[in-house]
């Protein structure tokens, strides 16, 4: 099913941060977490899911990509901890 969606994962919870879009999110956070595709991720072990965000379209989520790139760490954090205070991994309530 494809959803558009905007998603944060963490290689911790003082770790580093990856912003990421996709239509497909149970398939991208699976890439993510094996290591099935070479890049930043699987460089810095940034595998845990912690934030995610749906959208009506691509366009829209792509928009909100670009726009949480920009914003500092602080603000990331932020708006993780708002909606993930534990900073649980989101993927295993995704696949269900």
């Amino acid at each position: 099913m494809k959803e558009p969606c905007v998603y944060i994962l963490a290689s911790g919870r003082a770790g580093t941060l990856y912003v990421g879009v996709t239509s497909n999110l149970q398939a991208r956070a699976w890439q993510h977490r094996t290591g099935a595709v070479d890049g930043f991720t699987k460089r810095y072990g940034v595998q845990q899911l912690v934030y995610l965000e749906r959208h009506e379209t691509m366009e829209g989520a792509i928009l909100r990509e670009k726009q949480l790139k920009k914003w500092n760490r602080e603000w990331k954090i932020r708006l993780i901890e708002r909606e993930n205070p534990e900073w649980r991994d989101l993927y295993d309530e995704l696949v269900r």
